[in-house]
């Protein structure tokens, strides 16, 4: 800011005086940045909330802000590269192997069909993950295959954690461990839920296979693909 001293009266002369203010903080008396070099960010910024946060953050999180806000000691970083470089190439060249095989395998799928035509006789298929289900259907009652089962099956998965925690120990003291393995070290569960994973995978190739793979079976028969 500049002050001006005037002097008025009757044929007096106007005299301006300009007196500079040398604006001091207080380490000091250090004269303060210029304002081209200052940080335009002020209380009615939108950021300004931010550059708070960022500021208060060593003391709102406690021990892990000052963790994060202190230099991380030399032996417990690990330089960009390689270490931090090298997965990046084998997972490009990972996704562009994918797309490849997949727009060379599956693209005459994607192509358009002919019309839709509604005097044709044409029998709707499912979405490829649910043609387990499509294919389930065909193995029994349509009642208990639809409406029975897989509600029971969602459920079972629903609890498993619950099932896992009560009755493993009790299938533990019956089968004389010491104690009842945890989902990942346990082959009997493992062992479970790696032949559901197969009963699906077995379920829709056969419907894959079209309506001319046929196999026999007890209730309906023969049961084809889709």
């Amino acid at each position: 800011m500049d002050e001006t001293t005037r002097k008025d009266g009757p044929g007096a002369a106007t005299a301006a005086t300009v007196i500079p203010i040398i604006e001091v903080d207080s380490h000091g008396g250090h004269v303060l940045e210029p304002e081209w070099k200052r940080l335009p960010i002020g209380p009615d910024h939108i950021l300004y909330p931010v550059v708070v946060g960022l500021a208060l953050f060593p003391i709102l999180m406690g021990a892990a802000g000052h963790h994060l806000a202190d230099d991380m000691p030399d032996e417990d970083t690990h330089p960009f590269f390689p270490d931090h470089f090298w997965p990046y190439p084998i997972i490009a060249v990972v996704m562009l192997v994918t797309v490849g095989l997949l727009a060379f395998f599956v693209q005459k799928d994607l192509q358009l069909e002919v019309p839709a035509d509604p005097r044709a006789v044409t029998v709707p298929r499912p979405d490829w993950y649910f043609l387990f289900l499509f294919q389930f259907l065909k193995l029994g009652p349509e009642l208990i295959m639809s409406l029975v089962i897989p509600p029971v099956v969602f459920v079972v998965f629903l609890l498993w954690p619950f099932i896992d925690a009560i009755g493993g120990p009790k299938v533990a003291r019956r089968m004389g461990w010491k104690t009842w393995p945890v989902p990942g070290r346990n082959f009997i569960t493992g062992a479970g839920y790696v032949i559901f994973l197969a009963i699906i995978a077995l379920l829709t190739l056969w419907a894959l296979a079209g309506p001319q793979f046929c196999l026999p079976w007890i209730i309906n028969s023969p049961v084809c693909g889709a």
